[in-house]
């Protein structure tokens, strides 16, 4: 049974101050209800910035964004209130212990104090850094961060989760915890938009996917759709090649 958009995107485009050409240039997709959908292509394609006005964190200069039912331009911040974003970059208080940045994620989310506790240290005991709990984030791996920095995204148990680079820098269990829970929540009715430039690895997580190169959307579809048409490749990354070529990016 086909699910209905939890987001839809038409004609986006984003042109950054004194840039020679667009960062996303006329890009269109849709996310359905419960699926992992894989917003993906190479460093440079345009994932964050599509990542960013999904979030309504800057203003699209044409095309239009529905999330969770809501218009983008007129409800930033409630879109905002109701999902969770894991951005590439850390955003948690180096100084603070893991437990005290999720107790300010938590109030930040509007959590009731009663609440807050036992949620925190559900999470921390989820993502194997119970025992940690009282170290201060500086100290941790790079792994480590990366699970705490999901955590903070999931504390307020929202519908639609974005993961930017959800696996940058982790070590092998640490990646491995991440995708596995990426499916748990998937089956308890998570919708999730999964952007990487690790084509293999979307392979194994995501059912459809959007493929970006320079600001532009070069393929969509399923797995099996997505490389049918575009010279019966083998997987993502030969099909990427395929259309781009094997020239050494900048």
């Amino acid at each position: 049974m086909i699910q209905s958009p939890i987001i839809t995107a038409f004609g986006l485009k984003k042109t950054y101050r004194g840039a020679s050409k667009p960062a996303v240039d006329d890009l269109s997709f849709d996310v359905r209800q419960k699926e992992i959908f894989g917003l993906l292509g190479p460093n440079g394609a345009g994932k964050s910035t599509t990542l960013m006005m999904l979030c309504g964190l800057i203003k699209m200069d044409a095309g239009s964004m529905e999330v969770l039912g809501l218009d983008v331009r007129q409800n930033g911040a409630e879109v905002r209130r109701r999902i969770g974003v894991a951005p590439q970059e850390i955003a948690l208080f180096p100084t603070m212990t893991a437990y005290e940045n999720l107790v300010y994620f938590s109030r930040m989310y509007g959590l009731p104090g009663t609440a807050i506790r036992e949620t925190v240290l559900e999470y921390l005991g989820v993502f194997g850094l119970a025992d940690k709990s009282s170290q201060r984030v500086a100290t941790f791996s790079g792994g480590m961060k990366r699970r705490l920095n999901l955590v903070a995204a999931l504390l307020h148990r929202p519908q639609l989760l974005i993961l930017d680079e959800p696996t940058s820098g982790v070590d092998v269990q640490s990646r491995r915890m991440i995708l596995d829970y990426m499916r748990r929540l998937q089956a308890e009715g998570v919708t999730i938009l999964y952007s990487s430039h690790l084509l293999d690895e979307a392979e194994k997580v995501c059912s459809r996917f959007v493929i970006l190169d320079e600001g532009r959307r070069i393929a969509a579809g399923a797995l099996a759709e997505i490389l049918a048409a575009n010279g019966g490749s083998d997987n993502l990354e030969q099909m990427f090649l395929h259309l781009t070529g094997r020239g050494v990016r900048d």
